[in-house]
């Protein structure tokens, strides 16, 4: 193969694989279930909440609470007790980076969070559930210790509902405690639900060149992580686990998650549908048995709202961490991540840490690039015989390409050698591309000067114009194509790869600079070792 035809795989194999790493994080795989069509009717489990559990339509008084910690500031409404705005006060705006990112909201779009009672199947019931007046009866708005307990309570058929939402210090997750009380003369047999409620806008900050995933996701022990979109419900095609006694559903975002953990060990069902106009709406429905009159149930539940914090999330659960979804390449993502977290411990700054992470990388692939940069070098030193037998050859490439063969076996020399390095850091590229797409650490975080998000372009496109010239450098230290038009490609290569990398994450680039600046070093020491070897055996021989 010609050095014209290896440019044009290296192309092709580069941009295949950017763009089927893309699709395949946008339509991750997911385990196959087979599509129940109705849930499974249990003792005291509704059959369906989709008439129930809705958005609300009522317009019953309500007061709004905020609630304020290190972390959040909450909007709790008294109507359903429920969550209705969620500003994450360390995490700015895309569009105003003056402002907190606002994840939950009722007025400019609509992403919320429920949970309330409802009666058994075929029940005339209504207890106390996302359109019942509630009490706000705590005082404490303010966070001022390590924990906040923010307390609702409602009547309504003889089930008196006590919530109280515990809020941490410095923590995204909320417990959710809900204490159910039947203070009838009968006995009563609610279930519990869980639910997020939310449109199908698309988050403001993305990038068009790297799509992420936005739509639901449902974790459960038997069918592992399932992802199910917007269109996959409004086309009732949605495949997913209808009942399960662990794990958790939750909405996903690029950076950012709001996911119900219920108690693990009880029975629950689980639906996905469209609630109202443009609106959908997961929900787990949990049987809380048989209540005699006097007596009460509490339920737990944890409840995050904010961003995909591998640590924390892994935290509450084992498995929830797997909401950050670097999709094929997982299974190389995980551990370097785990690498570059260990290595911020000790650097502190993320800029750095890609830095030193590229340096390691290069040391472990050493050995395969010096071979490379071998064969190149050796391809440099025999450009002008190549040229000979071009002009002794002529059109006759039959002869010319047995010819040019032999002289490789006889310099040991491999052709494809120089496309080596590019190849060796297609998938290491395509991994760091996936972490640093995935990982809500890179995003705000600076390195130096200009560069004050490693998770966002080069806002002066400084780091993608050093790429290119280092890509220059390099193809100048490469074996000069004796054919022109080879030559002119090998000039539009730096062009080429430097365009990808205007809109990409700046920390992405950092590490392609870093490593062209080191690729550089490596192959003119090679280079200059070959050529001192090369002239002392040429003195000895004299």
């Amino acid at each position: 193969m010609d050095i014209k035809r290896a440019i044009l795989w290296m192309i092709f194999i580069f941009s295949s694989f950017m763009v089927w790493s893309n699709w395949q994080m946008y339509n991750a795989p997911q385990q196959p279930v087979q599509a129940n069509t109705t849930t499974p009717v249990q003792h005291n489990v509704p059959a369906s909440v989709s008439d129930v559990v809705a958005t609300n339509t009522t317009t019953a008084p309500s007061e709004k609470v905020v609630i304020t910690t290190d972390v959040f500031k909450l909007t709790f409404d008294t109507l359903g007790a429920q969550l209705v705005h969620a500003e994450l006060i360390k995490h700015y705006d895309t569009e105003d980076k003056t402002k907190a990112t606002v994840l939950l909201d009722n007025e400019q779009f609509t992403y919320t969070v429920q949970s309330g009672l409802i009666a058994a199947a075929n029940v005339q019931k209504s207890y106390p559930k996302q359109d019942t007046p509630f009490t706000f009866v705590s005082s404490e708005k303010v966070l001022s210790g390590d924990t906040l307990d923010v307390v609702f309570r409602a009547e309504s058929d003889g089930i008196e509902l006590t919530r109280t939402y515990t809020l941490h210090k410095g923590n995204y997750r909320i417990d959710v405690k809900d204490d159910v009380k039947n203070i009838s003369t009968e006995s009563q047999s609610p279930s519990l639900y869980l639910q997020i409620t939310r449109d199908n806008h698309e988050p403001a900050g993305g990038i068009s060149m790297a799509p992420t995933y936005t739509g639901w996701a449902v974790y459960s022990d038997a069918e592992r992580f399932q992802k199910v979109t917007f269109e996959e419900i409004d086309k009732n095609s949605a495949e997913y686990i209808k009942t399960a006694s662990d794990g958790w559903i939750s909405f996903i975002q690029h950076f950012f998650v709001t996911a119900w953990i219920p108690e693990q060990g009880k029975e629950r069902s689980i639906q996905l549908r469209k609630a109202g106009k443009d609106v959908y709406a997961i929900s787990t429905v949990e049987a809380l048995g048989t209540l005699s009159p006097g007596q009460s149930t509490i339920s737990k539940a944890t409840l995050w709202v904010g961003p995909q914090d591998q640590k924390a999330l892994a935290a509450i659960d084992p498995t929830l961490d797997l909401v950050v979804d670097y999709g094929w390449l997982t299974l190389i993502a995980k551990p370097m991540f785990k690498l570059m977290s260990w290595l911020y411990s000790w650097i502190g700054n993320w800029g750095w840490t890609i830095v030193v992470l590229t340096i390691i990388i290069k040391l472990l692939l050493y050995p395969l690039s010096a071979a490379s940069y071998r064969s190149m070098a050796k391809m440099k030193n025999v450009s002008p015989r190549i040229q000979a037998l071009r002009e002794q050859y002529g059109d006759d490439r039959q002869k010319l390409n047995a010819a040019m063969m032999e002289m490789y076996r006889t310099e040991k020399i491999n052709p494809l050698g120089g496309c080596l390095p590019i190849l060796l850091q297609i998938p290491v590229f395509l991994t760091l591309y996936r972490v640093l797409l995935a990982s809500v650490e890179m995003r705000g975080a600076p390195w130096l000067g200009w560069i004050t998000d490693l998770s966002a372009a080069d806002p002066y496109f400084i780091l993608p114009l050093i790429m290119m010239a280092t890509m220059f450098l390099q193809m100048k230290l490469n074996p000069t194509p004796p054919d022109p038009m080879q030559a002119r490609i090998m000039m539009i290569m730096p062009l080429v790869f430097g365009a990808m990398m205007f809109m990409f994450p700046a920390g992405l680039v950092l590490y392609w600079v870093v490593n062209n600046i080191l690729s550089i070093i490596q192959q003119w020491w090679i280079t200059r070792s070959l050529n001192k070897a090369a002239n002392d055996q040429i003195l000895t021989h004299k």
